[in-house]
């Protein structure tokens, strides 16, 4: 399973505006008129990746407990479905339902909010602070996904790396001094885009 890191995009970074359609109604969901004055969370995914899969209950686990705080929570999907129709937004949605997933989830057709982010895997984690900039960009935690018997999986899947920038965003204590990529499949690029297209 080849694997992509994340960026690590420079914290301070002003959050790039989108207006993205839902995967599930296909109403355009824009971050100005959804998280104006609030702390925000934008996770690139996608339905099909095993290191989405392997991190999916968590995900559905933080949007619950923290669906009381003034946090929003914004999943991104971005890759060539002309490649793979399987992240198309009526595949994403039915896996947003399977696991659980309460929180919008958004179509970037044009891979440009991608691009504006500087994603590079699924799953790639950016939060931002109430002044929407870059508070934290990395892993969940440092768990990941079974990947054959001879070659297991490692680590607690708790979200303890998000959840302690989270609560230290809500709380307006300093970022986390140790933020390590995320690690994920790469995002899948549409032809004549870099990037590599395993999985």
């Amino acid at each position: 399973m080849a694997a992509t890191q994340s960026t690590m995009l420079a914290l301070g970074t002003p959050a790039p505006a989108f207006a993205l359609p839902n995967v599930a109604s296909g109403a355009v969901t824009s971050l100005k008129s959804s998280a104006e004055g609030l702390p925000f969370l934008v996770i690139f995914l996608c339905a099909h990746c095993p290191y989405v899969l392997h991190v999916a209950p968590e995900l559905a686990r933080i949007a619950r407990d923290y669906s009381d705080k003034p946090l929003k929570i914004f999943g991104i999907t971005s890759n060539d479905i002309a490649e793979y129709p399987q992240d198309a937004p009526a595949p994403t949605a039915d896996f947003a339902r399977e696991h659980g997933l309460q929180f919008p989830i958004l179509f970037d057709e044009t891979q440009e909010i991608a691009r504006a982010y500087t994603a590079s895997c699924t799953p790639d984690f950016f939060l931002f602070g109430a002044d929407h900039t870059l508070f934290y960009r990395g892993q969940i935690d440092g768990s990941r996904p079974m990947r054959s018997a001879e070659r297991p999986g490692s680590g607690v899947l708790n979200g303890a790396e998000l959840r302690e920038a989270i609560d230290a965003v809500l709380a307006g204590l300093p970022a986390p001094e140790v933020q390590r990529p995320s690690i994920g499949c790469s995002i899948k690029w549409k032809s004549g885009a870099t990037g590599a297209s395993s999985h």
